[in-house]
């Protein structure tokens, strides 16, 4: 037996449930739940005999934090094409990947050089996925 307590948001996220149905679920008293100040626990015994299993919490290890920072410059770029990049990178850098961290995109366009400058960071895999959007737009 644990002493360990949940919040209704740990639950939720453990059973895969919205954290509204785990409310509901305590509020109608199928699950036991004590209130600390303005806010639900519920104790890991509780938890196993609501679901009938065990539960086992994720074991949360050091995280290690990556980050990539790419520039990319492309030369004889015409407006068009440089729109058509900035509206994509900016709006796909607004949805979160994997890794949950912001994305950053800067750009910046030399019309008298015909230049686009891309700076891109964020996570590895968000910044490998703009890079192949990237190269998608070049490519078309």
């Amino acid at each position: 037996m644990t002493d360990r307590l949940y919040s209704v948001e740990q639950v939720a996220e453990l059973l895969g449930l919205h954290v509204r149905t785990v409310r509901s679920y305590v509020r109608d008293g199928k699950l036991p739940a004590a209130r600390i100040g303005k806010q639900y626990r519920i104790t890991h015994e509780d938890l196993e005999t609501f679901t009938g299993l065990p539960i086992t919490t994720p074991q949360t290890g050091p995280h290690r934090h990556t980050e990539a920072s790419c520039i990319v410059e492309i030369d004889d770029i015409d407006r068009a094409t440089v729109d058509r990049i900035t509206t994509l990178l900016t709006a796909t850098a607004g949805t979160r990947g994997g890794g949950g961290q912001r994305m950053r995109v800067e750009t910046s366009y030399d019309p008298a050089r015909q230049r686009l400058k891309v700076i891109l960071l964020g996570s590895l895999a968000d910044s490998s996925r703009l890079l192949d959007y990237l190269d998608g737009i070049l490519s078309s």
